[in-house]
């Protein structure tokens, strides 16, 4: 039987309840690997992909012979890698002479592989390639649009795959609310054949448009490269499934006689009875009433007392 550790510190607490399960999930971390062999351009690919991902990504630089994502077994070794660092997408560098260039990116449910897709890269430039005005760099950790171009994103298997494994590689956070300045880089993917995709990294410069809107250029800043799709594995039913589960919260109990509108904002009706006044009796509080009551007491004050005096002359 298998020895269940609880933690005996404070710190452990905390990172088991920071990879607790949770109803809104962290940002997913990227894992980036090398393989037995990487060659000069495939090492480049990784670093740049580093540097998109910097604060979101761990980069191990040391070859592991052990990792074979495709063969049954070669996974143990990316399982114990994401397990050990709470990461659950993986790029994974090799260079061979049947597969040149070739990068795996995939993603991992509960520290175990959930689907592959592998890529070879072609026409690659670095970021240092490509001169720009350096005010315009995009910002780290900073939000980007994801643009993809192409009717075989929607059609092709493959690209459909490698569509979802890009747009969780780049997104970053997931956040309710954005600041328009804030975005300041896009990636667009454009579908060249069923089997090809280029990808480029762009910065977001906002113009003045005449309006509130601004007007949005693209200033190509890298890396840029063609992705080549040669093999992919899709997940089984079973896994997708239960990956796919969401939590069962209870609904918020409905409050009566109140609803939400997009314009107006939070909204309320109140029922009031039918008032029928001409039945009701006046009430007898107004203060005109009481100071007529008093004006009428002291004019009879006075009525009386002047008809005493007149009795005592009288007298």
């Amino acid at each position: 039987m298998m020895e269940i550790r609880t933690p005996k510190t404070h710190k452990a607490k905390r990172v088991l309840e920071k990879r607790a399960p949770k109803l809104v999930e962290n940002g997913k971390k990227t894992l980036i690997l090398h393989g037995t062999k990487t060659s000069a351009t495939l090492s480049a690919v990784l670093m740049e992909l580093y540097r998109l991902k910097k604060g979101g990504a761990i980069k191990y630089s040391r070859r592991n012979e052990n990792i074979r994502p495709f063969e049954s077994g070669g996974e143990t070794s990316l399982e114990f890698f994401s397990l050990k660092t709470d990461c659950s997408i993986f790029a994974y560098g090799s260079h061979t002479k049947k597969r040149p260039d070739n990068l795996v990116l995939g993603r991992m449910y509960d520290h175990h592989v959930y689907d592959l897709i592998e890529v070879g890269i072609e026409n690659f430039k670095s970021l240092l390639s490509f001169s720009y005005d350096k005010k315009i760099a995009p910002h780290e950790g900073s939000k980007p649009f994801i643009c993809f171009t192409g009717e075989g994103f929607e059609n092709v298997p493959e690209l459909k795959q490698l569509k979802e494994v890009l747009t969780d590689l780049f997104r970053g956070e997931v956040v309710d609310n954005l600041n328009l300045t804030g975005l300041d880089r896009a990636y667009i993917c454009t579908a060249i054949s069923p089997t090809k995709v280029f990808l480029t990294h762009c910065a977001i410069k906002l113009k003045k448009s005449g309006t509130i809107v601004p007007r949005i250029e693209l200033v190509e800043v890298g890396p840029s490269m063609d992705l080549v799709i040669r093999r992919n594995r899709l997940p089984n039913e079973g896994l997708r499934k239960e990956a796919m589960k969401s939590s069962k919260d209870k609904p918020k109990k409905k409050v009566k006689n109140v609803d939400q509108d997009d314009v107006l904002g939070k909204r309320g009706r109140i029922y009031i009875p039918e008032q029928e006044v001409g039945k009701n009796p006046l009430p007898d509080k107004s203060k005109g009433v009481k100071r007529e009551r008093r004006e009428g007491k002291l004019k009879k004050n006075k009525e009386e007392g002047s008809a005493s005096k007149k009795l005592k002359e009288s007298e």
